[in-house]
């Protein structure tokens, strides 16, 4: 890629999204931040502009938790740009505080955990698709994780036998499948899809809330996710789940070709996207 990238991240004002954010910039790329809160969104963008010395990143502010939010950040991000090279859904909430162990429901009426891991940034990927097409070769690079969960397609809003840690795995499961769904779906030459578990327990404050103790550095989790971001090798590779920057298997559900149908079109429903 010779021009400096375009890139989109989501749930980009603290943690992993905040660093990564920091990192790209500093390499010359111009990076769109969302966030949901508009306070921690303009300190993140003064601090890049001021770190850097450059233009004011630009900032997007919508809660996940709500599609029809979701849809109102594509339709900012389209409006804002005219090309954009990398989606990284980063956003996201852990299996406990803060945002609770007990069964919670989006905006729309889903299982909080899979309406924000999972649902949002898949219509997020459908909404901003033409957008990524029209800038190939471009990338979405899935922040998911290790922890995963088979989908329980009788019960996918997880209504008998509720544990947060169970919904998150599951949700992240979820993004996984789409992610080598998605792969399945679009030349590689035009978007490549590719997930990670960037690092285990980082210092940050969802996993300092809830595990009070970190194991793996944030460097670590912005290295591996960097990579797939900026890496020329990794031109044309898609399809692909990597632990921290080792190429890995996730859970064989993710890998059936029939679950991962059943998900996708379970997803377009349930996002209100036509069924194909």
């Amino acid at each position: 890629m010779t021009h400096a990238r375009i890139v989109l991240i989501t749930g980009a004002t603290d943690g992993l999204g905040r660093a990564l954010a920091h990192r790209l910039a500093a390499g010359g790329d111009t990076v769109l931040l969302h966030g949901r809160d508009q306070a921690r969104l303009d300190a993140t963008a003064d601090a890049i502009r001021d770190e850097q010395g450059g233009a004011r990143p630009a900032t997007f502010r919508a809660d996940l938790a709500e599609l029809a939010q979701v849809r109102e950040l594509a339709a900012a991000v389209r409006a804002a740009t005219d090309r954009l090279d990398v989606l990284v859904s980063n956003a996201g909430i852990g299996g406990g505080e803060p945002d609770g162990r007990d069964r919670r429901e989006s905006k729309d009426g889903y299982e909080l955990r899979f309406a924000v891991n999972y649902l949002a940034g898949f219509l997020l990927t459908q909404e901003l698709l033409p957008l990524l097409r029209a800038s190939a070769p471009a990338r979405v690079v899935n922040v998911a994780s290790l922890g995963q969960q088979d989908i329980e397609f009788d019960d996918v809003m997880l209504e008998r036998g509720y544990s947060g840690i169970r919904a998150y795995c599951q949700s992240k499961l979820a993004q996984i499948s789409s992610t080598v769904e998605m792969a399945e779906r679009v030349p590689a030459s035009e978007v490549t899809f590719n997930s990670l578990h960037p690092a285990t327990y980082m210092p940050t404050k969802m996993v300092l809330q809830e595990a009070g103790h970190s194991i793996d550095s944030l460097e670590t989790g912005v290295e591996a996710t960097a990579r797939l971001v900026t890496d020329p090798k990794l031109a044309g590779v898609s399809g692909r789940f990597y632990d921290r920057q080792r190429e890995a298997k996730a859970l064989a559900q993710a890998y059936d070709k029939r679950a991962r149908a059943e998900l996708y079109r379970l997803s377009l429903k349930l996002v209100g996207l036509p069924a194909e």
